[in-house]
């Protein structure tokens, strides 16, 4: 069964760019999900177990990096949604590019 999870990071920090930029390189280094990013937030959309499991490890490592830097805190907003057709299936979600 895949889902989509639409998530926004909120740093509470002056330096917020790089925060949101890390996490979206690690989350788009993984390959394994489709990644939609525009200026208000990130769908990802992929089988449950593998997007929650995504989710759950990249959250964790934005706290743990901002814990260790003693940087700040950070919001995250997250909606899942779903059940959804198997990407590249009749009834999967297409996704067109922000304009």
């Amino acid at each position: 069964m895949d889902i989509g999870v639409e998530i926004s990071l909120y740093p509470l920090q002056a330096d917020f760019a790089g925060v949101i930029h890390r996490f979206l390189d690690r989350l788009n280094a993984d390959g394994r999900f489709r990644v939609v990013s525009n200026s208000m937030s990130t769908q990802v959309f992929g089988p449950y177990d593998d997007v929650l499991d995504a989710m759950r490890r990249e959250l964790r490592a934005t706290f743990e990096g901002l814990e260790s830097t003693d940087s700040g805190k950070a919001v995250f907003v997250m909606k899942v949604f779903g059940p959804l057709a198997p990407a590249g299936s009749a009834g999967a979600p297409v996704l067109q590019p922000a304009k």
